[in-house]
């Protein structure tokens, strides 16, 4: 299992106000996301601020994490109805060893970009804590949601989020 760093101090302070573990909040006054430059399995490398202007949805995820295998199909399937309309989806894993995550994707494919976070760096930023978490970041690249672990069901929480921040003016 990959070990997540703690938090810096200015980082926790804004994602105790987006979310808590029993579940997802949005956050009072929302604060702006940690930027990440981060290697994709398609080559090259993303970062946040490319994705600038869309809303968009950041999965940290793990092979050995079994809500991660229930919640890629409806993750897929939000990115795929929802990107037309300036949404995007980023799956984030947070191994150490990219074969785990490979083989976990031969399992369960999906359309959406996959980063690789291997030295944990990108998740202790955002606080990751549990497996998986999603985050939701507006058009003006500020932090909106924050969800902790998943359960069946939550994917309808995900779909009124997005909604939402694509209703929202940029």
């Amino acid at each position: 299992m990959s070990t997540i760093r703690n938090l810096p101090a200015t980082a926790l302070a804004a994602l105790i106000a987006c979310a808590s573990l029993s579940g997802a909040t949005s956050a009072g006054a929302p604060t702006a996301a940690p930027e990440f430059r981060l290697a994709a399995r398609a080559g090259g490398e993303l970062t946040l601020s490319q994705l600038r202007g869309q809303v968009v949805m950041i999965n940290f995820w793990a092979s050995w994490c079994g809500p991660c295998r229930q919640e890629f199909p409806a993750l897929d399937e939000i990115y795929r109805k929802y990107k037309p309309m300036g949404f995007t989806l980023v799956g984030i894993n947070v191994e150490s060893e990219k074969s785990d995550a490979e083989r976990f994707l031969g399992q369960r494919p999906v359309s959406f970009p996959i980063l690789f976070d291997p030295d944990n760096r990108v998740s202790g930023e955002y606080g990751v804590r549990a497996m998986p978490t999603t985050v939701l970041v507006d058009r003006q690249g500020r932090l909106r949601w924050v969800h902790m672990a998943f359960k069946p069901g939550d994917e309808a929480k995900y779909v009124e989020q997005v909604r939402a921040a694509l209703r929202e003016r940029p």
